[in-house]
């Protein structure tokens, strides 16, 4: 009997479910929604979705239009394709559209919704952003972190320069790149690196590398319990219980971080100027607003930046006349007898070229962070409800025919001579939300990769172009295989590394 009386139950939720999401479709028609291909009740177009998910909405977008709409769950979702649309997007509606869907990942990882990438947009956001302008990311702050910069790209230099001085050897790039861009943003939050050789039996660091590779793999991004509320109260695959594990882990390794700093405030790092302001301002600056600020650093910046790299170097290889081209010029401009700085980067035209190509080509991020609109606007003729997820497709938008001549070839020239606008490109996002650490990763970026090409001899591994292939997370997409390359020093670093 109590079995019965479940079935029935159960049936008529899914008969009521299934009957407003009939009626929420006609109503949706009615109002000029942007075309969707069809769906099923309840799920809506879940279950056509295919990874890569970029790739998958970039071929809905060649046969329904550059703005179109999907149901995931009980959310609608309206995906942008092209450049006219974003602008549209992040221009008139840059307000509208400034939100953020409040995700699973957001209650944890953005400290229940609380972090500057997941709050709503209002004056708490303002606040979080005005914090990082100033204490982070400002010509200040990026230049008094110069010497961090450096530091960690000599210790690359140095440990590549050990194993390639008289030959040619065979290296695996992408977990450099990572220990790279850790080091540099935890020197900068904290004062302390985390990642190298010396922190094989570094029982902290090994603590910290652990936590990181965790917090990854748990996926603190969307996934289909966000969109159906009944997995959601079940935790189906335990998604939410898995999320909430990994974030007390690293919210406690965090804390620690803090007291350490309480205790004894003997560097400038960032968290020594935030428990500055704590004293002063104590109800905003409180420690877990603290936690927040090196949380979404540590998921924004080192991985995405270290990702850019390796698709840039992958390119390369795969076109040694273009390596050879930036090889010259900087051999032009910098010469043999000193390292590559910061403060040569602006006479590098064609390495900016080389990396802007890179970013539009293979965009770390292919799908924005996404934005949800907090009343009616029109996207490209269509109406767009409140409550809707906005999503951008910056790898359709890059790979757009209509802006970009031969558009899925490799071409930094076509920078060089103002065939394009550069803002054209999304790599960083567009509008209020747009990443606030672009200056950061394109010092870091520029100056490794000018570095790494002032000093070394670069050939593949074998005769066969490097894989291209892309796969891996829900935010960033990273090679499918990790790049493996062979190097040899030139005379250069003997003289400046060793």
């Amino acid at each position: 009997m109590e079995a019965s009386l479940l079935y029935s139950s159960l049936t008529i939720v899914f008969l009521v479910i299934a009957i407003t999401f009939i009626s929420s479709q006609k109503s949706h028609r009615l109002r000029n929604l942007p075309p969707s291909p069809p769906g099923l009740p309840v799920i809506g177009h879940l279950h056509l979705v295919k990874k890569p998910l970029h790739r998958f909405l970039q071929e809905l977008a060649q046969k329904l239009g550059p703005v179109f709409s999907l149901r995931f769950g009980s959310h609608l979702v309206v995906v942008v394709s092209t450049s006219p649309a974003v602008e549209e997007c992040f221009t008139k509606n840059d307000v509208v559209l400034a939100n953020r869907p409040r995700f699973l990942g957001g209650k944890y990882f953005g400290y229940n919704y609380t972090g500057v990438s997941v709050t709503p947009y209002g004056d708490h956001w303002r606040n979080l952003r005005r914090i990082m302008a100033v204490e982070l990311f400002s010509p200040r702050q990026l230049s008094s972190s110069l010497s961090i910069r450096r530091d960690e790209i000599k210790f690359l230099l140095q440990g590549l320069h050990k194993i390639s001085s008289n030959e040619f050897a065979k290296i695996e790039l992408k977990s450099k790149f990572l220990g790279l861009n850790f080091n540099i943003v935890m020197r900068i939050l904290v004062g302390k690196r985390y990642y190298g050789d010396e922190f094989d039996n570094n029982v902290k660091a090994k603590e910290f590398q652990e936590l990181v590779r965790e917090l990854f793999s748990a996926s603190p991004f969307s996934g289909l319990n966000d969109y159906l509320p009944i997995l959601r109260w079940i935790d189906y695959a335990n998604f939410e219980k898995t999320m909430a594990r990994s974030h007390g882990k690293i919210d406690r390794f965090l804390q620690g971080l803090i007291d350490e700093h309480r205790r004894d405030k003997s560097n400038n790092s960032m968290i020594d100027r935030l428990l500055s302001l704590q004293e002063l301002e104590p109800e905003f600056y409180t420690d877990e607003t603290i936690r927040a600020f090196i949380m979404i650093m540590i998921l924004a910046g080192p991985h995405t930046t270290a990702v850019a790299m390796e698709w840039t170097m992958a390119l390369l290889l795969n076109h040694p006349e273009v390596l050879n081209k930036a090889r010259v010029e900087i051999d032009a401009h910098v010469g043999q007898e000193r390292l590559i700085n910061e403060s040569d980067l602006s006479k590098l035209n064609y390495l900016r070229a080389v990396i802007l190509e890179s970013f539009r080509l293979f965009p770390s991020v292919p799908l924005l962070l996404p934005h949800m609109s907090s009343e009616n606007c029109t996207i490209g003729g269509f109406n767009v409800p409140p409550s809707t997820i906005v999503l951008v497709n910056t790898w359709a938008v890059h790979r757009d025919p209509e802006i970009w001549n031969d558009a899925t070839s490799f071409k930094p020239e076509r920078f060089e001579g103002g065939e394009v606008e550069v803002q054209k490109l999304l790599p960083f996002g567009m509008g209020r939300r747009a990443c606030p650490g672009v200056g950061l990763a394109q010092r870091i970026m520029g100056l490794t990769l000018g570095s790494l090409i002032q000093c070394f001899e670069w050939k593949r591994v074998g005769k066969e172009f490097v894989d291209m292939a892309g796969g891996g997370g829900v935010i960033t997409i990273s090679k499918v295989v990790p790049l493996e390359v062979k190097c040899k020093a030139r005379n250069i670093l003997d003289n400046n590394v060793c």
